[in-house]
């Protein structure tokens, strides 16, 4: 599905309809079916969300291919399918791999919008939701109409809306882009997922700024390694890709990418004195973080209030980054401060408890690590955390989620995330053996039901206690097989402690 509103003005810079033989040609195509002359208004890769006069470009995928669904698109209007073979209804653009070709085709047909405006891409294990919303809130504070496209956030297309994924499929992301610019937008923050990179749905974006946050184990049921999951998201940082990079070092896939970068390299970094920004005087409190970023243009102090030691790295990359592309560094720093929370993201659940409830989207072993500590040295009383695994993802880290999980909380709860097609009870009983294999006497408890284990998470929490609900964040779906049940996490916590 769409994440912005189809729009009757679809085209930056006017560039109006194609033709389908035009379109094959800068697609590199050939046209095959009925030859009547056809004109495209537009693109789109989801046949739910065609409209009268799209071309529709069918993807291949890992259990349908686009061409399933030719008879839908064509019933909604669609006048032509561009796939890697011909479709049996429309008239049809033939290329070698439609997933190659779709970036810059979308790109072209929108009039190329990532040339009109300054785009801030960030990538990364984790970290790159939060610095996508800081590269946000210092663009609009240096006084630039920006535009923001992010995990959990679509900002400055005429309305805010959810996103579908992190980083949308080509045609999406390049009409989202078009509609900043028609908006007036001189500037765009994007979070870009390796799956993004891989599926090519960021090619021909051109981007001002790209920083990288870290590499940690994740989605290696996707990239098979991390060697090839490093590969992935360095080809980003290439001269025709972007401008510039900033690298925050403080792990070894930060330290190799700044000494591989083919493009001008700012360096980042918490604990390297040798980095070009570095971050001093740190000190992480329950209500704020306060840092003292040491850049090259001087020494600016910030004031997050976004929770969480981890947060440090993120707002410094965040800074070199717009600090790199030419944004004043004391605004960029203020707007960096000012961002009130990001959704999901150590997000404060308040309904009058005398205890502290969180909803985070710590979905990998690094974003335990991150975070857990600081939440084990603000709780005096016990740290409850509710977690759980996704199916179909990285089997090898559920046992680890466990045990790391183990190590900082007094009581854990085991509850389903989205089972996807694995069995939920499988996905379960590996977190709880890692859980359980740690000699610290936590208390673990296997709730299948998310809602009853939210409620048995809060029944007896108490004034110093601190509640987490890890892992999905601000997403509100769960998928089990064919079926999808709607569930959010922030909201169904906040029903939980109040009906204790």
């Amino acid at each position: 599905m769409s994440v912005v509103s189809r729009r009757p003005i679809r085209h930056a810079g006017g560039q109006g309809a194609r033709s389908l033989v035009d379109v094959a040609d800068r697609a590199g195509g050939s046209v095959a079916g009925p030859a009547q002359p056809v004109t495209v208004d537009d693109l789109c890769d989801d046949s739910r969300a065609v409209r009268p006069g799209d071309l529709y470009v069918a993807l291949p995928g890992t259990r349908w291919h686009g061409l399933d669904f030719e008879e839908d698109a064509q019933r909604a209007g669609a006048v032509a399918v561009l796939s890697d073979r011909p479709g049996t209804r429309l008239p049809s653009i033939v290329v070698a791999d439609p997933r190659v070709v779709v970036g810059p085709l979308a790109a072209w047909f929108h009039g190329s919008p990532s040339s009109s405006m300054a785009v801030f891409g960030a990538t990364g294990t984790n970290g790159k939701t939060s610095t996508t919303h800081f590269h946000h809130a210092g663009l609009r504070a240096a006084g630039h109409r920006a535009g923001m496209i992010s995990g959990v956030a679509v900002s400055g297309a005429g309305s805010d809306e959810a996103p579908v994924r992190t980083t949308p499929e080509a045609t999406v992301l390049q009409r989202t882009l078009s509609t900043f610019v028609h908006n007036g937008c001189t500037a765009a923050a994007l979070e870009v997922s390796s799956h993004a990179i891989a599926q090519h749905r960021v090619d021909g974006v051109e981007f001002a700024v790209t920083a990288f946050t870290n590499l940690g184990r994740d989605h290696l049921d996707f990239h098979g390694s991390m060697e090839e999951y490093y590969r992935t998201k360095a080809s980003l940082f290439t001269p025709d890709r972007t401008g510039r990079a900033v690298v925050m070092i403080d792990d070894e896939y930060g330290r190799r990418l700044a000494s591989e970068c083919a493009v001008p390299t700012v360096t980042c970094s918490v604990s390297d004195p040798s980095a070009d920004f570095r971050a001093d005087r740190i000190d992480c409190t329950t209500h704020r973080t306060r840092f003292l970023a040491r850049t090259p243009v001087g020494d600016i102090p910030l004031s997050l209030q976004v929770l969480g030691p981890h947060q440090v790295a993120n707002a410094l990359v965040a800074l070199a980054s717009l600090v790199s592309g030419g944004v004043d560094a004391e605004r960029a720093a203020a707007g960096i401060s000012a961002l009130h929370s990001i959704p999901g993201r150590c997000e404060t659940v308040s309904a009058g408890q005398d205890f502290t409830a969180l909803v985070d989207y710590m979905h990998n072993v690094s974003g335990q690590r991150a975070i857990l500590p600081y939440l084990r040295r603000i709780t005096p009383g016990r740290l409850i955390l509710v977690i759980g695994a996704t199916g179909d993802r990285d089997v090898g880290k559920r046992v680890e989620l466990g045990t790391v999980a183990a190590a900082y909380a007094n009581d854990i709860v085991v509850t389903d995330e989205s089972a996807n097609g694995e069995d939920p009870h499988s996905i379960r009983a590996d977190v709880v053996r890692g859980a359980r294999s740690g000699d610290r006497g936590v208390r673990v408890v296997e709730i299948a039901d998310r809602r009853a284990a939210f409620h048995h998470a809060v029944a007896d929490a108490a004034a110093g206690d601190t509640v987490v609900v890890a892992g999905r964040g601000s997403d509100t779906w769960q998928h089990f097989g064919s079926r999808t049940v709607y569930f959010d996490d922030h909201a169904e916590l906040h029903d939980a402690i109040v009906a204790r």
